[in-house]
This record gives C-alpha cells, structure tokens and sequence, in this order.
C-alpha cells in the first residue's frame, strides 16, 4: 500500500498531472517536457524526481537526453484499487 501513497502523493499536484498528461501522448524527452512549463530546471526535476519514486514514468538516457515515459501498469493498479474502493455491492442495495 506504501505504492499507493506515494501514487496519490505524485497526482496530487498539478504540475505532475501536466506532466503525466503531456506524455499520454507518447515518450518526451526533459527538455520536451520543460517547454511547457514556466518554472526552473531544478523544480521540474523534483516532480520527475517525485513521479519516478511512485514508478509513474521510467526514464532512460539517450545520448544526451533523458527521455521520460509512462508506466502504464502503475496506472491499472491504481485502477483496480479505486474500483474496488467504490465498489457498490448489489447485496446490500447501496455502498459495499
């Protein structure tokens, strides 16, 4: 359950969901990803930083680059979490 926190921790701020939203469209690399936003280096890498420790994103060097991905595993499990959190149960003609 450690995962989870750290995933509900990620997505809790904005500029990571911009990040993970941005690479919905496909692999970017740092610098890619740092055009679309008005703040330092230093404070993107942090978020980075933050959505690797959840395994949001993988990220791998190539030559000079570090290209960042999603890890779409990460979010089925966050998924299936959530479903069965909300989960109505039939039985009970409401909330489990």
């Amino acid at each position: 359950m450690v995962r989870m926190q750290e995933v509900f921790k990620a997505i809790a701020d904005p500029t990571r969901r911009k990040v993970l939203k941005l690479l919905q469209g496909g692999s970017k690399s740092a610098g890619e990803l740092a055009e679309a936003f008005d703040i330092t280096k230093g404070s993107l890498s942090h978020h980075f930083n933050i959505l690797k420790a959840a395994d949001l994103v993988r990220c791998e060097r190539r030559g000079q680059q570090i290209v960042y991905s999603l890890n779409t595993t990460v979010f089925e499990d966050v998924a299936a979490v959530l479903l069965d959190l909300f989960k109505v149960d039939k039985r009970k003609g409401g909330q489990s």
